[in-house]
């Protein structure tokens, strides 16, 4: 598979994070999500290691007990499995993200807790 541009695949959600997969195997998953400013893939530990890349905008990684606020295009954050994750968008941001293996729904069912209280962290 080649893609010309994650850019143009990216789309955004009223709500919340909009992932668009790209590509899926039982080793691994690719996704391109759009973020808004404020929307945020909330912190949470899958199973899974994770990869995610920033294409465009402006965010604050959560990695572990690491944090990176004001991470631009070409930041990474990596995260092995059971290990804490997150992202949150300063502004319209586009991100390209890898998980080996793919995530499983329990994965995000903390993603969901977050939602439900309306926090990311």
């Amino acid at each position: 598979m080649l893609i010309k541009s994650v850019q143009d695949k990216a789309q955004f959600g009223k709500d919340h994070f909009q992932p668009v997969p790209l590509a899926k195997t039982e080793h691994g998953a690719t996704m391109v999500v759009g973020l808004e400013p404020g929307q945020a893939i909330p912190v949470h530990h899958p199973g899974s290691d994770v990869t995610i890349v920033v294409v465009s905008g402006d965010v604050t990684l959560v990695s572990g007990d690491e944090e990176l606020e004001h991470a631009g295009p070409g930041a990474v954050l990596h995260a092995k499995g059971g290990a804490a994750r997150g992202i949150r968008a300063n502004t319209r941001t586009v991100v390209v993200a890898v998980s080996c293996p793919p995530a499983t729904a329990e994965d995000h069912r903390e993603i969901a807790e977050h939602f439900a209280k309306g926090t990311w962290r």
